[in-house]
C-alpha cells in the first residue's frame, strides 16, 4: 500500500514508540491521527505533524468508536491501524511479604494490551472491510506491537508477557480471518528501545541494558520500529507474520 494520501490510526501515538510511527507516516504523507489516553501529548504531536489528536481508551468501546469516528471525519475511513497503545507491569507471583501477586495487576494489563488491542481492531477492520479495495484487492493494513517478551519474558513479567504472547499468536489467525476483506495483519516485537520510560532509569542502567544486546550493542531507536512499521505498510507481501526487532537480544531470566 502506498502510504501517501492515506488516512491512519496510531495508538499510543502520544509518546515513545508509538509517537515516532506516528511522525514517520505523517513524513510519508498520510494523514495521521492521534490516538492516546494522554490528550494534551496527542495534540501536541498531531499539531507538529499536522495530523489530528483523539483522546481514546482502547479498552473502552464508546470511546473508540469516538475517536474513529473523529478521525475519520476530519481524515476519511482509516486504512491503516497502528496498535502501538499498551502498559507495562512487574510483579512476583508471591511477593516479600509472602502474599500471592494481586490478580487485579494482570486483569489491567492483559485488558489494556490484548484485549484492548483486539477492541480497537475489530472495530476498525468492520469500518475498513467496507471500503473499495485499492489495487491487487488490498483495503487496509493493521500493526500489532508485542515484545521480546512475549518469548523471552523475564521474572515478574507474567502478566505482561501473557498479554504480549496472546497478541503473537492473534496475528496469524487474524490475518487468515481478514484475508477475505483484503486486509493484512503483521506484529512486531521490539526489544530495548531509547523510549521516554526506559530513559528515566539511571544511565548505569541504560548502558548495562545497551550492552546486553549483541549487535549494535546499543538501545533500539523509536525511529527503527517506525520505519519497520511504515515498511510493513508498504510491503504487500507481509502478511500474518511477527518480526522482533532486537538486535538478536535474548532475554536473561532477570
Amino acid at each position: 500500500m502506498n502510504i501517501q494520501g492515506q488516512a491512519a490510526l496510531v495508538t499510543g501515538g502520544a509518546s515513545g514508540l508509538g509517537e515516532a510511527t506516528a511522525r514517520e507516516l505523517a513524513r510519508l504523507g498520510a494523514r495521521v491521527a492521534v490516538l492516546d489516553v494522554n490528550t494534551a501529548l496527542a495534540e501536541k504531536v498531531a499539531a507538529e505533524i499536522g495530523g489530528i489528536a483523539c483522546a481514546c481508551d482502547i479498552t473502552n468501546t464508546d470511546s473508540v468508536n469516538a475517536a474513529l469516528d473523529k478521525a475519520a471525519a476530519a481524515h476519511g475511513p482509516a486504512r491503516i491501524l497502528m496498535n502501538v497503545a499498551g502498559i507495562g507491569s512487574a510483579k512476583r507471583i508471591v511477593g516479600k511479604d509472602g502474599n500471592a501477586a494481586p490478580l487485579e495487576d494482570f486483569v489491567r494489563v492483559v485488558n489494556v494490551n490484548l484485549i484492548g488491542t483486539y477492541n480497537i481492531s475489530r472495530l476498525y477492520a468492520a469500518q475498513c472491510a467496507k471500503l473499495d479495495p485499492l489495487e491487487g484487492g488490498e483495503r487496509g493494513v493493521m500493526l500489532f506491537t508485542a515484545s521480546v517478551a512475549a518469548f523471552d519474558g523475564q521474572v515478574g513479567q507474567q502478566a505482561y508477557s501473557a498479554s504480549k504472547s496472546g497478541l503473537v499468536g492473534m496475528t496469524l489467525p487474524m490475518a487468515r480471518d481478514l484475508a477475505q476483506h483484503g486486509i493484512r495483519v503483521c506484529t512486531i516485537a521490539p526489544g530495548l528501545f531509547a523510549t521516554p520510560l526506559l530513559k528515566e532509569l539511571p544511565e548505569a542502567i541504560q548502558q548495562s541494558l545497551a550492552a546486553s544486546i549483541p549487535f549494535p550493542p546499543r538501545l533500539g531507536k523509536p525511529s527503527e520500529f517506525a520505519e519497520l512499521a511504515c515498511h510493513i505498510v508498504a510491503n504487500g507481501h507481509l502478511n500474518g507474520e511477527v518480526i522482533r526487532l532486537d538486535g538478536a537480544l535474548r532475554m536473561a531470566p532477570r
